[in-house]
């Protein structure tokens, strides 16, 4: 019995459905990808860091504070590091909040949180003022291309992938493997990591030959579902700039070696200059 034919303008049919299914998705990724990065405490509110010192470390409004801040009381307390533990003493708070996490300590309309980075504390804070977020010239993009999405074979290889951070840090990373893929005719690898033992998402920081040119310099980040079946699907419309790129108080990771490409990955999102917009002429 012969195979029946699918008619040509079915298959069209198909295939523009498809084509405006992945656009769509595109889409609705880039609003959510602006939404998350102008949210109130998003990435362009990140207005100051300071690294702290053993002993206490006073914050408030008053310049002589070690944390001088621009809102708040003129003393609002003190953070205590204490070999590696830091604790935090303000009028009805009294606690050690977890490093890196969602924990914050509210100085007026500052959110003040704690970070580690390999041995050092330090805190973040973000001001929904901040300059970066009121001058904010939203994202570009390359056009988004099916081309671009790849599945990839993933070579099982558990290692600790060393990643450096551009304050000159190294930390180690689980990494399960490397993805092996084709693109413009070459065959290519990238390495991923888990930012947290568990993760249910791999994460991806590589660098390509845009770099410095229409993309960061510093290279791009996507992430990855695990992968099923040896396989894992590697989708570079959804690349996207490091923190780093919008403000000069983040501590980004850096593209291991083995994620420098020697390719032009022309999907993603392209480099954005932080600062305040040129005048109008």
């Amino acid at each position: 019995m012969k195979p029946r034919l699918i008619p040509a303008g079915v298959m069209a049919c198909l295939a523009l459905f498809a084509a405006s299914a992945f656009e769509a998705e595109i889409a609705a990724w880039r609003v959510s990808r602006l939404r998350a990065l102008q949210a109130e405490d998003g990435w362009l509110s990140l207005a100051g860091l300071y690294w702290l010192h053993e002993g206490a470390n006073t914050f408030g409004k008053d310049p002589a504070n070690g944390i001088a801040l621009s809102d708040g009381p003129a003393r609002a307390g003190v953070f205590q590091l204490d070999r590696g533990k830091v604790t935090v003493t303000a009028p009805g708070v009294s606690r050690a909040p977890k490093p890196d996490s969602a924990e914050f300590v509210r100085a007026g309309r500052l959110k003040l949180f704690i970070i580690q980075r390999g041995d050092k504390f330090g805190i973040r804070v973000k001001d929904p003022e901040n300059e970066y977020r009121r001058n904010f010239r939203g994202l570009e993009y390359f056009p988004a291309r099916p081309e671009y999405r790849v599945v990839a074979r993933f070579v099982v290889q558990p290692k600790p992938l060393a990643i450096l951070n551009i304050i000159g840090q190294s930390e180690l990373y689980p990494s399960p493997g490397y993805a092996v893929f084709r693109l413009q005719g070459q065959e290519l690898r990238l390495r991923p990591y888990l930012e947290e033992p568990g993760d249910k998402q791999l994460f991806y920081v590589f660098r390509d030959q845009t770099a410095g040119k229409e993309t960061y310099g510093a290279g791009r980040f996507f992430y990855s579902g695990e992968p099923r079946d040896g396989q894992v699907v590697l989708d570079f419309n959804k690349a996207y700039n490091p923190p780093c790129s919008f403000t000069p108080y983040a501590t980004c990771p850096l593209p291991p070696v083995e994620n420098r490409l020697p390719i032009r990955i022309e999907a993603g999102e392209k480099k954005y200059e932080f600062g305040p917009p040129e005048p109008e002429r």
